[in-house]
């Protein structure tokens, strides 16, 4: 591991670190974890999927809604603990879609155009639970089929690194598929999340994480005595880093009014939600566009909260090589940083006229950076 030390990042000096304790770093583990900057993979399950589908996917154009851009697909992602250990990430989105009786997605309805049988032959797909996967029967290629054996494998590697930074796990409630917006070729359709499916979730989550959640940060948590969620992280209410160390956060990025009912400020919730700024569950926000809303942004980190934004768009920066997005990320002062680009594209050696060798990471590779907005550099000890 690296020791911390000040790097140049843009035109701002700021502190980079690892997660070694030592002298070092004790002005790191007393700060809040919204006072400090990690980076992280979006839908970080991810594979490649095949080139015949992806063909199949662009001749959806026609009929498909313009929000269905095949060319956003071609991406794919390291293992799990690669992306944990060799890059640092320390923030991943995960899609779940809801298959309380299993079976739901065990068929892949276009592989007939791979020349493959309809039955994928997986036996967990037709386990009960939560499956992991970006589009049913034509973007399906995941490095884990379900959400169980994902947090399995998250918990394996944090008590293997009981010191690690908090890991955020972003979680997208899928209720849509291609059967919702192309009616004629037969997709298979999704679950809707009720309150029933999402007691159902922080079960799966308490499943491998313990029904004490002891290695989690819960909303209740962080609400403490505080009314309200949104009281509690404008009171500076988050923990700290020391506290932090060795824990997980989650947020539900989709379905959330769902996930709180019955929940005021998801009092006995696992999870965090997406919220806006003026909701009393308010304490994650999450913008998608840092170069767009770079001062919304900063604006609602200074008054406390976390921000989650993206550093990069799907099949852009790696063919442009453009950093302003990415540069607008970091000095906005978000807090998790989401990119598919922490490392080249792996097509950028054989194709160096269509792809660059553009990245998203730190400089030397640090796991995370003081925040450039809410921590003056100066309160901060060498």
């Amino acid at each position: 591991m690296r020791k911390s030390s000040f790097c140049s990042l843009l035109t701002a000096l700021l502190f980079c670190f690892s997660e070694v304790k030592s002298q070092d770093f004790i002005a790191v583990d007393s700060l809040k974890i919204n006072q400090i900057q990690t980076l992280g993979s979006h839908n970080s399950y991810h594979q490649r999927a095949n080139k015949f589908m992806l063909r199949f996917m662009k001749g959806l154009n026609a009929v498909a809604p313009k929000d269905f851009k095949p060319k956003d697909l071609d991406y794919a992602h390291e293992p799990l603990f690669v992306q944990l250990d060799s890059f640092h990430l320390r923030s991943f989105e995960i899609d779940i879609y809801a298959d309380p009786k299993g079976g739901q997605f065990y068929k892949r309805i276009k592989n007939n155009l791979l020349g493959k049988p309809k039955a994928s032959n997986i036996a967990a797909l037709k386990e009960p639970g939560f499956k992991v996967m970006h589009i049913p029967d034509i973007d399906y290629n995941t490095h884990y089929y379900t959400f169980k054996s994902m947090l399995a494998d998250f918990k394996k590697w944090s008590d293997a690194h009981p010191t690690h930074l908090p890991i955020y796990i972003m979680i997208e409630c899928k209720e849509e598929t291609l059967a919702d917006k192309i009616k004629k070729l037969h997709f298979t359709p999704s679950v809707k999340f009720t309150p029933e499916l999402c007691d159902a979730l922080d079960k799966e989550v308490k499943s491998i994480f313990g029904e004490d959640l002891a290695n989690v940060i819960t909303p209740d948590e962080v609400r403490d005595t505080f009314a309200t969620l949104k009281d509690a992280v404008l009171a500076g209410n988050f923990p700290s880093v020391a506290a932090a160390r060795g824990k997980f956060i989650f947020i539900v990025m989709q379905a959330g009014n769902t996930y709180s009912k019955n929940h005021a400020s998801l009092k006995d919730r696992a999870m965090f939600v997406f919220a806006s700024p003026e909701e009393p569950e308010a304490a994650f926000i999450k913008f998608d566009d840092a170069k767009a809303e770079e001062q919304q942004i900063t604006a609602i980190v200074k008054k406390g909260f976390i921000v989650r934004t993206r550093a990069d768009g799907p099949n852009v920066q790696n063919r442009s090589g453009d950093y302003s997005q990415q540069q607008a990320a970091f000095r906005s002062g978000a807090q998790i940083i989401s990119t598919d680009y922490y490392r080249p594209d792996i097509r950028y050696k054989k194709h160096p006229r269509r792809f660059t060798n553009y990245s998203t990471r730190f400089s030397g590779n640090d796991i995370g950076r003081i925040n450039p907005v809410n921590v003056p550099v100066s309160k901060v000890k060498e």
